[in-house]
């Protein structure tokens, strides 16, 4: 048994990292891979023609129900081009999302009307990363422990989509008028060939092991295609766990690294607790944290001062770390939900209006300074700062924690060929993860894998 030729898997993922997230699960598996920035144009589709894979980011988690429907439906119609017997809308594997923003609920019913209404597999959870769903419930590490996700540390005090429950099928009801049931471990474990047998509308897919994994990779496969499927990265990882114990993919272990470099540039709009510990990390290893006053930014405020303090951090052989916190517990959280309040701002032009600011300032200091490595941190920052700096498209490079390798940028700016750059959502990543990405990543995978 093999693949069949051409394109295996489009998606579209609704931020930044979480698409470069499935990117980096095929890729280093084995199956060729690109990740677009918007729908390609001939030209650039024909730069790329050996890969099996193809994605397209957008910024839907940061968007309105409304924003969706202007936005999502070429994206849709493009994938569907591909001819490719998996569609996949690719969410953050926490669920960031609610009715108003980020709707879930709302894309999957975009994308059914134009690839077809069957049932649509909806897989979040992925061991390898602690994603776990258990009876419809889905759990999620934080440090040492693993949390039901209406009583994560994170996602139950998220700043736009606080969670507060955990049954993935509640939390799509509300977003959706489709019916929503599950596929739960005792069904996969029992009966794996008949999970999906009779459910219809979306299926949510139980999983706390590889071989639950494995199982819903054989599921997704075996649908009529070209079917359409929403999830984590789970979905990409639970194809190639089917398709290596099937023997249509060989065992590929690419643990590559990139070469160290001397200095690196990192922005970060994050406000997650664990970039607050990576900060923390980089500033004791080499990196000058330089604030970006976001308040200040959304009411019109340059960056110049940030521009200039970060020059002078590389001058002085420091690596600058341009944030707009420190952690929730920073002052200046509270200080941007107040100016946006007060001064009528909606929360979704204020992100945009922070992760652009944070993006020119970048683009500023790779022109002026040369340096080809960088780190993006924030699902949100990370895709509206990729805007700035006039990529089309990202292949993976080498990997670092799962879900936040480094990436080859793609661009049509002479000035910024051969830049690399990793984009991290918040919760991704050990405390260390610059160091990782200036060392240029490789070894924290098999980490992972042992």
């Amino acid at each position: 048994m093999t693949l069949p030729n051409g394109i295996l898997v489009a998606w579209v993922g609704d931020d930044f990292t979480g698409s470069a997230a499935s990117m980096e699960v095929l890729e280093f598996a084995g199956v060729p891979a690109v990740l677009f920035l918007d729908v390609p144009t001939p030209e650039q589709l024909a730069r790329f023609p050996d890969v099996r894979a193809i994605g397209i980011a957008t910024t839907a988690r940061s968007h309105s129900p409304d924003w969706m429907d202007q936005h999502l439906p070429p994206v849709f119609e493009f994938l569907k081009s591909t001819g490719a017997p998996v569609l996949h809308y690719k969410v953050c594997s926490t669920l960031d999302s609610a009715p108003h923003v980020g709707s879930i609920g709302k894309a999957i019913n975009i994308g059914c009307s134009i690839v077809g209404d069957g049932p649509v597999p909806f897989l979040v959870a992925a061991p390898v990363m602690r994603r776990y769903q258990a009876f419809g419930h889905l759990f999620a590490g934080a440090g040492d422990d693993v949390y039901r996700l209406d009583r994560h540390p994170v996602m139950a005090k998220h700043p736009v989509t606080p969670m507060q429950e955990a049954d993935v099928a509640r939390h799509l009801s509300r977003q959706t008028d489709k019916p929503v049931g599950t596929a739960t471990v005792e069904e996969l474990d029992n009966h794996p060939h008949t999970a999906l047998a009779r459910k219809t509308g979306i299926v949510t897919l139980d999983a706390m092991t590889q071989s639950h994994m494995e199982t819903n990779g054989a599921l997704i496969w075996g649908l009529p295609k070209p079917c359409f499927v929403a999830g984590s990265q789970g979905i990409e990882y639970a194809l190639v766990d089917h398709w290596r114990t099937t023997g249509q993919l060989e065992h590929i272990n690419r643990t590559q690294s990139a070469q160290p470099v001397e200095r690196i540039i990192a922005v970060s709009g994050s406000v997650s607790p664990t970039t607050g510990e990576q900060i923390a990390w980089a500033e004791a290893n080499g990196f000058e944290v330089i604030k970006l006053d976001a308040a200040g930014v959304v009411t019109g405020a340059l960056t110049d001062d940030v521009f200039n303090a970060a020059i002078k951090a590389i001058d002085a052989g420091r690596d600058p770390l341009i944030c707009t916190a420190r952690g929730p517990d920073d002052p200046a959280v509270e200080n941007m939900r107040s100016t946006i309040k007060t001064e009528g701002i909606d929360p979704e032009t204020a992100n945009t209006r922070i992760g652009a600011a944070l993006g020119q300032v970048l683009k500023r200091l790779l022109l002026e300074t040369g340096l080809k490595r960088a780190v993006i941190s924030g699902g949100d920052t990370s895709g509206h700062a990729c805007r700035e700096l006039g990529l089309y498209a990202f292949t993976a490079l080498a990997p670092t924690i799962p879900g936040a390798s480094l990436l080859t940028a793609h661009t049509e700016d002479t000035a910024l060929a051969g830049l690399q750059l990793a984009l991290k959502g918040g919760q991704m990543g050990s405390a260390d993860y610059f160091g990782w990405i200036k060392r240029g990543g490789g070894a924290a995978l098999e980490e992972v894998i042992a």
